[in-house]
């Protein structure tokens, strides 16, 4: 059966840890919750974890605080063990989850437990580190500050989809293409920079990415709120 375990990393329940939770998962006040979290600013029913074709999807149920996902607020994710989910004063960390196949990398290898050494460094976690906290993939990028929303690079494309998804999605695709490669081809390298390599971009090329960065908002609104 797809479950998932959570360690609890902040609040009130801290260090507390939930094994093997069937999915679905809800987390929130409520007793009615898989996780119930005491805290006045997580709400009633604040997020659930679902499986969905072998993944475990986090979706926010409209709280009123919002949900984040290594540091940046989300509607829906799909996760990945070793995601840490922040909602309210509370940090949970998904330290394994069995809806897709198992992670198949030996648990021993020192690089791997050199990374969650340094991730557990980095986050100021106090809790005690153990080979079974999570299934962590070796190649994450560890080196820019702050956990990465998506910490294993561009997400899979979604599969299965029918004609008129597929071409909707590659003319979705091809506008973000032209529209990102007309602002990169107007970028100029300050070659007068004596201390690092800067590049220009005038005001109307730095609008149009701006615009581009809101409509990309809109996409996402859209597709996690099909109804709104």
């Amino acid at each position: 059966m797809p479950s998932v375990t959570i360690k609890v990393l902040d609040g009130m329940e801290q260090g507390r840890v939930y094994s093997h939770l069937p999915l679905p998962v809800t987390v929130g006040r409520e007793e009615d919750n898989s996780i119930q979290l005491n805290d006045d600013r997580i709400s009633r029913f604040h997020i659930k974890l679902q499986n969905d074709s072998g993944r475990v999807i986090l979706t926010d149920l409209g709280s009123t605080n919002g949900t984040r996902v290594n540091g940046h607020p989300v509607q829906m994710k799909v996760m990945k063990a070793g995601d840490v989910i922040s909602v309210g004063r509370c940090s949970l960390w998904l330290t394994e989850q069995t809806a897709s196949e198992p992670v198949t990398e030996d648990r021993h290898d020192p690089f791997r437990t050199k990374c969650i050494e340094e991730y557990h460094a980095e986050q100021q976690f106090d809790l005690p580190l153990n080979d079974s906290d999570l299934a962590f993939i070796a190649g994450a990028d560890h080196s820019a500050e702050g956990p990465k929303l998506f910490p294993n690079g561009r997400p899979e494309l979604p599969e299965k989809l029918n004609a008129l998804q597929r071409v909707q999605l590659s003319d979705l695709m091809a506008f973000l293409h032209e529209r990102i490669g007309s602002v990169v081809k107007q970028a100029v390298e300050d070659v007068d920079s004596t201390t690092e390599r800067t590049i220009q971009l005038d005001w109307e090329a730095w609008l149009q990415l701006v615009f581009l960065h809101a409509e990309l908002a809109d996409c996402i609104t859209n597709i996690n709120n099909p109804e709104a």
